[in-house]
């Protein structure tokens, strides 16, 4: 890393409240960014590495506290700034953030040109005339087409992918130092994914920008940057150039991240998942806080905190050990997989579905069609995976919504095993099929506690007494890895692994022969989703489960499907075991989709 120092910060710690209940999410962090660089954060959920740029913006809640012994921007001390001045002075022009939702950060009753245009800071002489010419610029820079159009939209006319895009815009438009990306690239599919990094990449060397990416992909980290911090519980456990921390990691939580990949695991035998969970921020860690889910834990580990060592120049990591070996504690258990036969009859067979949208730009303007499923057959064997990918809006998911009854076909017909779909009663429909979706905490009531929601289909369908039903849902808990004592929680108190095991636990708990799986794992850290296709793989076995599972993650396909099926602009471009597709594909659309994930 060479050029000037933008940003340096040193010893940075973060406390929310006073005496026991007070918590430390981030203790002693440090950072240095110079400019032109990109320097990843990366970690699971709840290791601090958002809680550390939030405090950088001075975004934290009221009750934070914050303190620091050095926090420099191109030189100048911010540490001291009052609020008032930060905001005026710094938030959004010096340092501006890209938030991982768009739709959340954006607002959805002000035009696009609106929001661009209203927090900037004038140059010399420019009217706002120029400043909305600067704004149609920077879209059609950031690859927004027919930007001038776009800036009189709203946000909810744009595609996850535009709407990212119109976020980088706008944190652009007053040319900062310092950009900060929160998990910018999440929900959004390879292709999409790569698009946003690769201009991420572009704008920061012709704008001689510094960027601080946060994610917890791994993958992300090893294509967009050229430094790498790895959090755990709030503090850095290594950091260095990226090639030396994610081609030699030295700490075992580090060996452990990329240890489950789903894209490297072997088929036949569960992920090396990291055991356990971080530990609470409500105590104070005075040990290695990684020791109870370390492989290689003994008794120094649990004396103090270990100290940095050094494995090269700018690599250092916090281990007591000199030269750590790979090592989880994740089971290795052989999987017995379910004989799905080539020959067998489908148990789903679609035929020439289709499905159109009508889609109204305003009052006064004639409808349009959009053509989200066109002329679709395809057949799912029981007992297999079949994983439906391609880009968003390629209509793999309205063919999973039609699947479920949520939505009826225009055309074509859909047959489960041997009988017409919507000849089934809703009940028959629901005890055949049940679904596992992207987000946990939206698909489950937020007013019930896990029990109540996983017991709610034994009570919708009437079976078994209450207390045959209280009996099978602590026995699916427990069974899923949650425990008996989660049934009284509220999915608020979960983590966003625990509560997809808790959907998990309530798709499965009547016994269904399909489970329609929508991005069941894209929005989890890449521990937990080990974890969480571990359990799915369990399942499968374990209940002779057949699944369709939608994703835009080839490494999930790769470790969890059986055959592949491609879509491309509502239609099957290609179709084939996984090896035939993902190892020799044909079609441009499969091989651009392998390009992106490489």
């Amino acid at each position: 890393m060479t050029g000037t120092e933008v940003l340096r910060v040193e010893n940075l710690n973060v406390r929310f409240g006073t005496g026991p209940r007070a918590l430390h999410p981030v203790r002693n962090f440090s950072l240095r960014v110079e400019r032109g660089s990109a320097h990843g954060i990366v970690g699971e959920s709840g290791s601090g590495k958002s809680m550390a740029v939030l405090s950088l913006m001075n975004l934290l809640p009221g009750n934070a506290r914050r303190s620091v012994d050095r926090f420099d921007l191109n030189g100048a001390d911010l540490s001291r700034m009052p609020d008032a001045q930060f905001a005026r002075d710094i938030a959004g022009k010096k340092i501006a953030m890209i938030f991982q939702d768009p739709m959340m950060s954006l607002n959805p009753v002000y035009t696009i040109g609106r929001q661009l245009t209203e927090a900037v800071v004038p140059r010399a002489g420019e009217t706002r005339e120029a400043i909305w010419r600067r704004a149609v610029g920077l879209l059609d820079r950031v690859g927004v087409p027919r930007a001038a159009e776009r800036m009189r939209q709203y946000p909810f006319q744009l595609s996850g992918g535009l709407r990212q895009r119109v976020m980088i815009a706008m944190a652009l438009m007053n040319e900062p130092d310092l950009l900060i990306a929160d998990e910018p690239t999440t929900a959004l599919d390879a292709s999409t994914q790569l698009l946003i990094l690769d201009l991420i990449t572009d704008l920061r060397r012709q704008m001689g920008m510094a960027v601080i990416l946060i994610t917890h992909d791994v993958g992300v980290i090893s294509r967009a940057v050229d430094d790498v911090t790895v959090m755990y519980a709030g503090e850095v456990v290594e950091s260095g150039p990226k090639d030396e921390v994610i081609g030699h990691p030295q700490h075992p939580y580090t060996r452990g991240l990329l240890s489950c990949l789903p894209g490297k695991a072997d088929r036949s035998a569960m992920i090396p998942a990291i055991p356990g969970a971080i530990p609470s921020t409500l105590r104070e860690i005075h040990v290695c806080a990684f020791a109870d889910r370390c492989a290689l834990v003994h008794d120094a580990c649990l004396r103090a905190t270990p100290a940095m060592r050094f494995a090269g120049e700018r690599h250092a990591y916090r281990c007591v050990l000199e030269d750590p070996v790979p090592g989880t504690r994740a089971p290795r258990a052989a999987l017995q997989a379910i004989p799905a036969g080539a020959d067998a009859a489908p148990l789903i067979r679609i035929e020439n579905l289709r499905r159109v949208y009508a889609l109204r730009h305003g009052p006064f303007r004639p409808a349009t069609k959009l053509v989200a499923v066109d002329d679709v057959s395809l057949d799912v064997r029981k007992g297999e995976v079949l994983a439906i990918v391609g880009e968003s809006g390629s209509g793999k998911s309205t063919v999973a919504k039609m699947l479920l009854g949520l939505e009826a076909p225009d055309a074509g017909r859909i047959a489960f095993d041997g009988r017409p779909l919507d000849s089934l009663s809703q009940g028959a429909r629901a005890r055949a099929m049940q679904a596992v979706f992207q987000d946990p905490y939206s698909s489950l009531n937020p007013r019930l506690t896990i029990g109540q929601s996983v017991r709610r289909p034994l009570d919708v369908h009437g079976i078994g007494t209450r207390a045959e039903r209280e009996e099978k849902v602590l026995a699916i808990l427990d069974r899923i890895g949650l425990g008996p004592a989660i049934a009284d929680a509220y999915p608020a108190q979960l983590s966003g692994g625990q509560r997809q095991r808790a959907a998990i636990a309530r798709a499965v708990i009547l016994r269904p022969t399909v489970v329609v799986c929508d991005e069941p794992t894209s929005a989890l850290d890449v521990s937990i989703q080990a974890q969480i296709l571990n359990l799915l793989r369990e399942m499968q076995g374990e209940f002779n489960l057949t699944y369709v599972l939608i994703t835009h993650d080839l490494g999930v396909v790769r470790y969890l499907a059986d055959r592949v099926v491609v879509f491309e602009k509502g239609r099957i471009v290609e179709a084939g075991t996984c090896a035939q597709v993902l190892g020799d594909p044909r079609h441009q659309t499969t091989r651009a989709l392998l390009e992106a994930a490489a």
